[in-house]
C-alpha cells in the first residue's frame, strides 16, 4: 500500500523530483529505520513507512526516465514513413496501425515521436506486421483531460511509448525502401502481434459478428472489432469486465487445464500412486498461462492475473496454500516494481481491489467453515445444493462492492443491476465460455478448434442476451466526480478491512463509513459555472441540471465525459441567429460579406452585442463561423469568437472571451475581459470557472495543468520555431 502511494504521490507532483534527491531521502530514512534499536525499536515503523513511500517514488522516477517518450507538441500534416509494429481492425472495417516512425517530410518534424497510432479509413490491403508503410498523415498529440481531474490520455500514451495519434489521408502505401533494422525487442513485439492477429482472425472467422469479436477479445485482448453498441450494452449491464483478460478469465483457464490434466493423468494405471501428478498438472498449467499472457497484449489486469496464477501454481510445487493475501501482495509488488505508472490507472486499482476482497472473503469463509465442521449432515447436504448458488452471488457481490469506488472515481457511473447480470452470466463464463475457449486454443494447432468455438460462441450469445435484457432496465447510476478525500478513505478503509484479521479490521469499516459520508457531503458542493475544452472549441454553461453548449452537435467523446463528471443529463443547444444580409441554406447560415469578400466585423459585433443584451442565463446565441454569446448563471457575459476580426470589437464588452485560435490576437480595448485563447489552453488544458465564494462576482479558475513541467506535459511548452521549451506558465 505504501509503495503504491509513493508512486501515486510522485506522479501527482507539480514538478519532478530527481532520482538523486530521492536516493538521498531513501538513505536518510533507511538509516533512521536501522538506527531504531533497543528502547527506540517501537519507533521503527514510523521510520520504515516513509522509507517504503520514498522507494515507491524512486521506482516511479526510474520508470519515467526509462521511457523518455517524445510527445508531439501540436497538430501537423506531414508525409510519414515507418514500420508497422501491430495492427487491429475495428467494427467498421478500418485498420489501426501502431507505427514506428522512421522519417517525416514536408515538413520534417524537428521533434518527431518514435511511435504513433494511425487509423486508415480508406479500404486497402492491410499491411503485414513488420512491413514498411508510408502516406500523408494528420498527427495530433494525445489529448489531455476533458475536465480538470479526469483521465489524462497523454499520461497513458507516455508510458506506452506512443507520442502521437492520427489518421492517414487516403489509403497508406508501401514504402519502396526497407524500414530499417528493428531492435530485438521490437522484433519480438512484432512476432507476438502477428501471432495475436492470426489467432484473433481464426476465432472471428469461425464464430463471426460481435460474438466472434468478443471471443477473440477474451483470448487476444483485441477489443476494437466489437461494435460500440455492444460495448455500451455490456457496460450498462455491468459486464464490461468480461472483455478484459482479468483474474476470472485466467483462473478459469488455468483451473480447467489443471483439473483436466490431473484427471487425465489419474487415468494412467499406477501413475497417481508413484508420481505427484498434481505437480505435473500444475507445471502444464503454468506453461499454458505463460503462453496466454504472451498473446494477450500485456494489459495490467492480465499481467496481475498471470503473476497471481503463477505464484499459486508454483506454491503447488512446494505444497503451500495457493490462495492467500501474501500472493496478492507479491503480485502487487512485482507490478509496482516493474511498472509504477500502472498504479494510477483503473485497471490496476480495480483488479487488485476485487482480488484482495475475494481472497479475504474466501479466507474468512474457510475459517468459518472450519469452526462449524461438526454441523449436522442435513445441513451439510443443504450446503451442497445451495453452495454453488451462494458462492456465485457472494463472488459477484464482493467483487462489485470492492470495485465500486474505483469505477465511480474513474468512469463516474455504476450499473444498478450489475449484480443480477453477473449472477446470471458467471455460470456461462465458468462452464461454457472460458473452458471451451481453452479447448479451442489447445486444438487450434491441429486445425480442430471449430466445434469448441461453436460452444463458446453459444455461451457468449446467451451472455449477450442477458446483457441486453439487463441494459433495458435502465439502471445506470451517474455518480459524478468524487472528491480525493472520500476516495482515499474508502480505498484505504477497504484495504484495512480485507488485510487485518483482528478486531482492528473495524478501523477499515469506520474509514469506509467516513469516506462515504465525505462523498455525500461533497456531492452538495456547487458545480462549475463554465467549462472549456482543452482546444477551446467547446464551451459549456452550467445552469440547473443541463449544460448549454456553443455547438449544436458537441463532440461526443468530450461532452459525454462532461455529463458523467458533472452528473448532468440535459443539454441546451445554441440558438442560431439570422443575418439580415446573410443567406441560409439547409439551416446552415453563411455570414454576410462585403464587396471585398471579408466579413463585416462591425455589423457582426453589433449583432453579437444585441444578442447578448437579450440573452438569458444558461443559453448560447450563435452566428455560425463568427461568434457565440451567452450569460452564466451569475450573469457573466461570455463570448466565444471564431472570427479574429470580431475579437477586438467584443473582447472589452464581455466578462469572458474564449478564442480557440492559437494566433497572436490584439489587446482588448479595456481590461474588463478575461481572455482565454488556444495558446492559453495549450498550457492549462481544459478549464472550469467557478464563482469565488468570498467575492461571487469574481471568477475562480481551475485548470487541468497548474504546471506543465512533467515529462508527459512538457510538449505543451515546446515552440517548434525556436526548437526550445518555454519556461513560462499560463497565468490569469
Amino acid at each position: 500500500m505504501l509503495l503504491a502511494l509513493g508512486a501515486v504521490l510522485w506522479f501527482s507532483l507539480a514538478e519532478s523530483v530527481g532520482i538523486a534527491k530521492l536516493a538521498a531521502l531513501l538513505c536518510i530514512f533507511g538509516i533512521s529505520a536501522l538506527s531504531c534499536r533497543g528502547n527506540m525499536r517501537a519507533w521503527r515503523p514510523l521510520a520504515i513507512a516513509p522509507t517504503i513511500l520514498v522507494i515507491g517514488m524512486l521506482l516511479a522516477a526510474i520508470e519515467t526516465n526509462r521511457f523518455d517518450t517524445v510527445i508531439l507538441d501540436g497538430p501537423v500534416t506531414t508525409n510519414l514513413r515507418g514500420t508497422v509494429l501491430s495492427r487491429e481492425p475495428d467494427d467498421k472495417g478500418r485498420w489501426r496501425y501502431l507505427v514506428e516512425i522512421v522519417q517525416t517530410s514536408e515538413p520534417r518534424l524537428r521533434r518527431s515521436p518514435e511511435k504513433a497510432t494511425l487509423v486508415a479509413r480508406s479500404r486497402h490491403e492491410p499491411f503485414p506486421i513488420g512491413s514498411a508503410i508510408a502516406g500523408k498523415v494528420r498527427l495530433l498529440p494525445p489529448s489531455g483531460p476533458a475536465l480538470p481531474g479526469l483521465n489524462d490520455f497523454a499520461f497513458d500514451a507516455y508510458f506506452k511509448g506512443v507520442g502521437a495519434v492520427g489518421f492517414f489521408y487516403g489509403a497508406p502505401r508501401g514504402a519502396m525502401d526497407g524500414s530499417g533494422d528493428l531492435s530485438l525487442s521490437l522484433q519480438a513485439t512484432a512476432h507476438l502481434a502477428a501471432l495475436r492477429e492470426a489467432v484473433g482472425n481464426r476465432i472471428r472467422t469461425a464464430i463471426g459478428g460481435d460474438t466472434g469479436a468478443i471471443a477473440a477479445a477474451l483470448v487476444t485482448g483485441e477489443e476494437r472489432a466489437i461494435s460500440r453498441e455492444t460495448v455500451e450494452t455490456l457496460r450498462a449491464a455491468g459486464l464490461s469486465h468480461v472483455l478484459a483478460i482479468s483474474g476470472l478469465n485466467m483462473v478459469l483457464a488455468a483451473g480447467t487445464f489443471l483439473i483436466g490434466a490431473r484427471t487425465l493423468l489419474s487415468l494412467i494405471p499406477g501413475l497417481a500412486a508413484k508420481r505427484p501428478i498434481k505437480k505435473y498438472a500444475a507445471a502444464g498449467a503454468l506453461t499454458m498461462v505463460f503462453l496466454y499472457i504472451l498473446i494477450s497484449g500485456g494489459a495490467v489486469s492480465a499481467l496481475r492475473s498471470w503473476i497471481m496464477i503463477s505464484i499459486m501454481l508454483v506454491a503447488v510445487f512446494f505444497d503451500r496454500v495457493s490462495i492467500s493475501l501474501r500472493n496478492v501482495a507479491l503480485a502487487a509488488l512485482v507490478i509496482i516494481a516493474w511498472s509504477p505508472s500502472a498504479v494510477a490507472g483503473p485497471g490496476f486499482q480495480m483488479s487488485f481491489a476485487a482480488t484482495l476482497a475475494l481472497v479475504a472473503g474466501y479466507a474468512r469463509w474457510r475459517e468459518h467453515r472450519l469452526r462449524n465442521a461438526d454441523a449436522k449432515t442435513s445441513r451439510l447436504n443443504l450446503g451442497r445444493v445451495a453452495g454453488p448458488i451462494v458462492a456465485t452471488v457472494a463472488t459477484s457481490l464482493i467483487g462489485g462492492l470492492a470495485t465500486a469506488v474505483y469505477a465511480a472515481a474513474h468512469f463516474h457511473r455504476l450499473p444498478a443491476y450489475g449484480l443480477l447480470a453477473n449472477v446470471l452470466t458467471t455460470p456461462l463464463i465458468g462452464i461454457l465460455i472460458m473452458p471451451f475457449g481453452l479447448f479451442a486454443m489447445l486444438l487450434m494447432p491441429f486445425g480442430l478448434e471449430y466445434y469448441p468455438l461453436m460452444v463458446m460462441g453459444q455461451g457468449l450469445d446467451w451472455m449477450l442476451a442477458v446483457a441486453r435484457y439487463v441494459a433495458t432496465l435502465d439502471g445506470e447510476w451517474i455518480t459524478g466526480r468524487i472528491g480525493a478525500t472520500g476516495f482515499f478513505l474508502l480505498a484505504f478503509g477497504g484495504v484495512l478491512l480485507c488485510a487485518l484479521r483482528t478486531r482492528l479490521a473495524v478501523t477499515g469499516a469506520a474509514l469506509i463509513l467516513l469516506g462515504g459520508s465525505s462523498i455525500a457531503l461533497e456531492r452538495q458542493a456547487a458545480r462549475p459555472s463554465i467549462t472549456i475544452s482543452e482546444d477551446g472549441q467547446l464551451v459549456g454553461l452550467i445552469a440547473g441540471e443541463a449544460i448549454a453548449t456553443n455547438k449544436a452537435r458537441p463532440p461526443e467523446f468530450i461532452f459525454s465525459q462532461w455529463q458523467r463528471a458533472l452528473a448532468l443529463d440535459g443539454r441546451i443547444a445554441p440558438v442560431e441567429t439570422s443575418a439580415a444580409s446573410g443567406v441560409s441554406e439547409g439551416g446552415v447560415e453563411r455570414p454576410p460579406r462585403t464587396a471585398k469578400g471579408s466579413v463585416d466585423a462591425m455589423e457582426s459585433a453589433a449583432k453579437a452585442a444585441a444578442a447578448l443584451a437579450a440573452a438569458s442565463p444558461g443559453a448560447f446565441s450563435c452566428r455560425k463561423g463568427e461568434w457565440c454569446v451567452g450569460r452564466s448563471r451569475e450573469g457573466w457575459a461570455i463570448a466565444v469568437i471564431d472570427a479574429p476580426d470580431v475579437f477586438a470589437l467584443l473582447c472589452g464588452r464581455v466578462d469572458l472571451v474564449v478564442a480557440p485560435t492559437r494566433r497572436v490576437l490584439p489587446a482588448c480595448s479595456s481590461g474588463k475581459s478575461l481572455v482565454v485563447t488556444g495558446r492559453t489552453l495549450r498550457r492549462t488544458g481544459a478549464m472550469e470557472i467557478y464563482a469565488d465564494p468570498a467575492q461571487p462576482a469574481r471568477m475562480r479558475i481551475v485548470t487541468s495543468f497548474p504546471s506543465t513541467q512533467r515529462p508527459w506535459q512538457q510538449h505543451r511548452r515546446y515552440d517548434w520555431r525556436s526548437d526550445t521549451f518555454s519556461s513560462e506558465e499560463a497565468g490569469f
